[in-house]
C-alpha cells in the first residue's frame, strides 16, 4: 500500500470542499493557506501551548472516538443530531430515530436522464400530436437550451404492454423489468428544480445544485454507522465515460471525511494505490504504518484536528482493504447460473458486474452502493439511445432484484433506479449540431422506480398530463423521494442533522416530506 491510497478513503484536507472552519489553520473555499500575520502566529503558539501544557489531550480523545470499538452512538430526540461520548467508534452501528425498514442500499444512477416517455409513460395522445407543435399552453414560460418552447411533439418511439398480475405497463426497451414488475414501485411523477447535468445530479444526490453538501450516502453513513470493519460503508462504482456531477455526487462535504464514498475502479487494482509496491512485505508495511500513526498521534495531539484522526482511521482501513477488497471483486465463487442470470463476464467490467458486486457489497454489511452508468443524454436518436442503454442495464438491473430476493436480502435492501430529470415531450432537430429525432432536457416530469426496501410492489404512483409534459396527480419532488429514503433507513428527514457554519443542515433542507402512499 502506498501514501496514496488514502486518497481512496478520505480527502486530504486541502482538498475538501466549502470552507474549513479550523482556527489553527485557516483556509480559503479554494483550499490554499492564507497568509498568517503575527497575531495568528502568536494565537496558534497560545493554543499550542494550552494544549501541549494543559494536557487536554483534545487530539487522544478525538483517535479515540474514531478507533476504538464499543457501543452505539445514539440519536438526541430533540434534534436528532449524532452524539457520542469519548471512547465510541464514529463507524460502529448506531440506533436511528426509530425501527428501520431496510439495512442497505443501492442506488442505481441512469447518469444523462433516460426518456421516461419512451420507457415508463405511456402517452397514446402524444402520438397523435407527433410533427405538429405542443400547444404554448402547456409550455408557458419555459426555455429550453437546445430546442424551441414551440418545437413539434415526438410520441413514444417503443410500443408498450400491460405485465404481470399488477398489470404495470411498460415499453417493450424493458423485456426483463418486464418480468419483475410485480416486484416494484414506479413512480411517474417525480419532478426536480434543476435541468442541466451536473446541478441535477448534485441536486438529487446532496439536496443542493452546487458542491459542497453531504450525500445522501454519506448522510446514511453518518446516522447508521457501519456494519463491516473490512469494507467502506459507502463505496461507488461507474460503468461510463464520465459523471458530470463527478465526485460532488458521493462526497461528505462538511461532514468528516469518513463519510465520503470511497469508488472502485474497473480495472486494476480495485481501490487505486491499496496494493503494496514491489518489495515491501506486510512486516515492512505494518512497521511502515505504525511509525506514520505515530507520527500523526503526535501531530493531532499538537493541532487537535479530527481530520487527523480520520486519516489515521482511514490508513488502518486501507490496510485491511489489501485483503478485503479482492475478495470482494473476485467472482470465482458466484456460479454459473449467477453469472448468467445477470449476463456478466467476471473478466469484463461492465453494469452487469457492478450490480452483481453491489449485491455482494450488501452482503458483507456495505450501507449504502451508488452505481453511475452514464450515457442516457438522448439529444439525438432517442431510439438508438435507449435500445444502447437498456442492452447494458435492463438485465442486470432486474437481476438485482431477483437475486436480492432469492437470497431473502430484498426486503432490507432498497433498490433505487433513475436519472436526474426527464426528457422532453418534444423532438429534438439540430442540423447545425448534427441531431436529430432526439429529446431535450426535462425537469418538470420523469418517472424512477424503487424495489425492495419496504416499498409498496407491483404498484404504479403518479400521473402526468396528456402529453407527458406536467405532473397534475400524485407529484413527487426529488426532496420528496430523499426525504422517503432516510425514513425507510429509520430517520426523520427533518431531525438528521449536522451543524455547520453556524447552523444545523440536512439532507433536505427546509423541503419534503415522506410519501406514505408508497410504503407497504
Amino acid at each position: 500500500m502506498t501514501i496514496r491510497a488514502l486518497s481512496a478513503i478520505s480527502l486530504p484536507v486541502a482538498e475538501r470542499q466549502g470552507y474549513l472552519e479550523s482556527e489553527h489553520r485557516p483556509f480559503t473555499n479554494l483550499g490554499v493557506p492564507v497568509v498568517r500575520n503575527e497575531l495568528s502566529l502568536n494565537l496558534d503558539l497560545t493554543r499550542r501551548h494550552f494544549l501541549q501544557e494543559c494536557r487536554v489531550g483534545v487530539g487522544k480523545m478525538a483517535l479515540a472516538s474514531l478507533l476504538a470499538g464499543g457501543a452505539a452512538r445514539q440519536v438526541k430526540a430533540d434534534t436528532g443530531r449524532m452524539t457520542s461520548a469519548v471512547g465510541v467508534n464514529p463507524m460502529a452501528p448506531r440506533v436511528p430515530h426509530f425501527a428501520p425498514k431496510v439495512k442497505g442500499v443501492i442506488h442505481l444512477f441512469m447518469s444523462g436522464a433516460p426518456s421516461q416517455l419512451d420507457l415508463f409513460d405511456n402517452k397514446p395522445k402524444l402520438t397523435e400530436f407527433t410533427g405538429k407543435p405542443i400547444p404554448p399552453e402547456v409550455v408557458g414560460g419555459q426555455r429550453y437550451a437546445f430546442i424551441r418552447p414551440d418545437a413539434n411533439c415526438l410520441g413514444p418511439q417503443f410500443k408498450f404492454a400491460k405485465h404481470g398480475e399488477c398489470g404495470m405497463e411498460l415499453s417493450e426497451a424493458l423485456p426483463h423489468l418486464a418480468k419483475i414488475v410485480d416486484d416494484i414501485c414506479l413512480v411517474k411523477s417525480v419532478s426536480t428544480d434543476q435541468f442541466n447535468h451536473a446541478p441535477a445530479q448534485i441536486f438529487f444526490n446532496t439536496g443542493f445544485s452546487q458542491p459542497g453538501r453531504p450525500s445522501l450516502g454519506s448522510w446514511a453513513t453518518y446516522g447508521l454507522g457501519a456494519e463491516s470493519s473490512d469494507l467502506p460503508a459507502f463505496m461507488v462504482m461507474s460503468t461510463g465515460a464520465g459523471i458530470s456531477g463527478g465526485a460532488a455526487n458521493w462526497s461528505s462535504g462538511f461532514l468528516p471525511t469518513l463519510y465520503s464514498g470511497v469508488r472502485l475502479r474497473n480495472q486494476g487494482d480495485p481501490i487505486l494505490d491499496v496494493s503494496s509496491p514491489a518489495g515491501v512485505d506486510s512486516k515492512l508495511q505494518r512497521d511502515s504504518l505504525d511509525l506514520i500513526g505515530a507520527l500523526n498521534r503526535k501531530r493531532l495531539d499538537v493541532e487537535g484536528d479530527p481530520e487527523i484522526a480520520t486519516r489515521i482511521a482511514s490508513y488502518e482501513m486501507a490496510f485491511r482493504l489489501q485483503t478485503s477488497a479482492p475478495e470482494l471483486m473476485d467472482l470465482k465463487s458466484e456460479t454459473k447460473e449467477t453469472l448468467d442470470l445477470y449476463g456478466c463476464d467476471p473478466a469484463v467490467p461492465s453494469f452487469a458486474r457492478a450490480c452483481l458486486l453491489a449485491r455482494r457489497m450488501i452482503e458483507r454489511g456495505v450501507r449504502f452502493v451508488n452505481i453511475y452508468n452514464e450515457g442516457w443524454d438522448a439529444h439525438s436518436d432517442v431510439v438508438g439511445n435507449i435500445k444502447n442503454n437498456t442492452g447494458k442495464t435492463d438485465k442486470a438491473s432486474a437481476a438485482l432484484v431477483t437475486d436480492l430476493k432469492q437470497r431473502g436480502l430484498l426486503d432490507e435492501t432498497l433498490v433505487i433506479w433513475g436519472g436526474e430529470f426527464g426528457r422532453t415531450p418534444m423532438v429534438e432537430n439540430n442540423p447545425a449540431l448534427g441531431r436529430s429525432l432526439g429529446r431535450d432536457h426535462h425537469p418538470q416530469a420523469y418517472s424512477m422506480w424503487l424495489a425492495g426496501g419496504g416499498m409498496k410492489r407491483g404498484f404504479s404512483y403518479g400521473v402526468t398530463d396528456d402529453l407527458g409534459f406536467h405532473v397534475v396527480d400524485q407529484p413527487v419532488h426529488v426532496h420528496d423521494l430523499q426525504a422517503t429514503i432516510l425514513h425507510q433507513l429509520g430517520f426523520d428527514h427533518e431531525r438528521l442533522t449536522y451543524k455547520h457554519a453556524g447552523r444545523e443542515f440536512r439532507l433536505t433542507d427546509v423541503h419534503g416530506h415522506v410519501v406514505g402512499d408508497l410504503l407497504a
